[in-house]
């Protein structure tokens, strides 16, 4: 697919837009004045295949958190800040790699004029955020009393326009909704109005089940359209569960083939084995491979390797006993309890080359 060429943007050591690889973001669920645990949950993120994350700074001790976080991490920290001009300026000198704001909850005009000075001051990035749920009343007047797409992104525009006026141009763009086909209408309509490179995600998606449906739909969409720099997958669970979700979102696109792709069978009447439970035991398996091949794991020996032959390599089960196979050939029979083993060592084996 050709994505839009938009400008360049540096997040600390990262790049977003102008044709590079969409990056990941999520966001840290702890105190971030509580250091430990805010660094122990960005590595595990970053482990996981985070690019870049997001710690909310709602407190003075939480900006000044930031500096010794970012001692211990690798990759880049944005500060996210509503209200309090003050909080935003302090996460800048503490070394945030970028700042997420609202304009419009900002404070006024000299307010933000301080916020972008010392973003300047440091040619720290600007994210502009707009929430369809916090759209201002004019916006949804002028637009037939609702919330639109046009409304959205007109929004959006106004607050960069704000920063623009100021003598800065280092900004990204988020324009969120919680409704999937509103989402991608605005983005749609934003992507013709500017060449900023553009945060995507689907917001207040809602569980892992629910939300990573919403989130594949929105954020699919949005990206096969060539539209976005950068995604976040917003699930009301562990953050972990938001990599794996934009993991999988960006491998089925063919935007990132770093990692392995893991495939099954649905289960049918000739299955004899707990498939279920063994493709969850392979997809927890595959996740600490930096491999970029497929896996199938198979209910049905008779035409598993078969039906999965362009696997790079898979597991077929049977009743007490199963194949490993690559490529569909058959490498070798055996007992259903060493299957995930015997996965283990092909894989190791591929590791090594």
């Amino acid at each position: 697919m050709k994505r839009d060429e938009t400008r360049k943007i540096r997040i600390g050591d990262r790049v977003i837009g102008g044709g590079s690889p969409v990056l990941i973001q999520s966001m840290t669920n702890t105190r971030t004045e509580d250091v430990k645990s805010t660094v122990a949950q960005i590595k595990a993120l970053e482990e996981a295949g985070c690019d870049i994350i997001r710690c909310a700074v709602p407190t003075p001790l939480a900006a000044a958190a930031i500096k010794d976080i970012k001692k211990q991490i690798s990759i880049p920290l944005v500060a996210d800040i509503h209200f309090d001009y003050r909080l935003a300026i302090a996460a800048i000198e503490n070394g945030a790699d970028k700042i997420r704001i609202n304009p419009g909850n900002i404070g006024d005009r000299e307010k933000l004029i301080a916020v972008v000075e010392k973003a300047k001051e440091r040619q720290i990035p600007i994210r502009v955020g707009v929430n369809s749920g916090s759209l201002e009343k004019e916006k949804i007047l002028k637009y037939g009393g609702h919330v639109t797409a046009e409304g959205i992104v007109e929004s959006a525009l106004d607050k960069v326009h704000q920063i623009e006026e100021l003598g800065y141009e280092n900004l990204v763009i988020s324009i969120k909704s919680s409704d999937v086909l509103l989402s991608v209408r605005a983005h749609e309509l934003l992507s013709t109005k500017t060449d900023y490179p553009l945060h995507v995600g689907i917001t207040e998606a809602g569980s892992v089940k629910a939300g990573n449906i919403k989130s594949a739909m929105g954020i699919g969409i949005i990206l096969y359209e060539g539209i976005g720099d950068t995604i976040r997958v917003s699930l009301t669970d562990s953050p972990l569960e938001e990599i794996y979700s934009a993991k999988q979102i960006l491998r089925s696109l063919g935007l990132r083939k770093k990692g392995i792709e893991l495939v099954s069978c649905p289960t049918c009447g000739r299955t004899s084995i707990d498939l279920i439970g063994l493709a969850k035991q392979a997809e927890e398996l595959v996740k600490d491979y930096d491999l970029d091949i497929k896996v199938a794991v198979m209910g049905c020996v008779v035409n598993g390797p078969g039906e999965s032959r362009e696997a790079d390599l898979g597991i077929a089960g049977g009743k007490g006993e199963g194949l490993i196979f690559r490529k569909g050939e058959v490498l070798r029979k055996v007992p259903e309890s060493r299957l995930l083993s015997e996965l283990k060592k092909e894989l190791d084996s591929f590791s090594k080359g």
